[in-house]
């Protein structure tokens, strides 16, 4: 069910405002972005809106499907805003780390291996784990 939300959240950044921003990401194929916001809005073919530049929330990650077109834009595109300097316009945009993506299950750390059949007479009963033998 994950990847379902995964890949309708993929969908929606590709058809959405910021499309050509996610479609540049998509397509960068180094760890880290340095931009400016004009280099944004020659990327996505329009200005900024005001908050962009008065409001540093409106650079905020944010959680999955939750938040602004923006964000999801660049979320869905595997990456996450940093350094955000809203007096010089730049900012740094960088992948967010694979790890996060998807928890390891137990079985897949630490494999699960048979060692054949349970001994005859063997019993973890406490009863008879305790119990002395003369």
């Amino acid at each position: 069910m994950t990847m379902d939300r995964e890949k309708q959240y993929r969908q929606m950044a590709a058809r959405g405002k910021y499309q050509r921003l996610y479609a540049h990401l998509c397509g960068l194929e180094a760890r880290v972005w340095r931009t400016t916001f004009s280099e944004i809005e020659s990327i996505i073919g329009f200005g900024l809106p005001a908050s962009a530049r008065l409001h540093r929330p409106w650079w905020a990650n944010q959680g999955r499907g939750n938040g602004h077109s923006q964000a999801l834009a660049w979320g869905a595109a595997g990456w996450e805003t940093a350094e955000v300097d809203m007096e010089a316009e730049t900012l740094l945009l960088r992948r967010r780390p694979a790890a996060t993506a998807r928890r390891l299950a137990l079985d897949e750390v630490w494999p699960v291996h048979s060692a054949g059949a349970w001994p005859e007479g063997l019993s973890l009963r406490r009863e008879e784990i305790y119990e002395e033998r003369i």
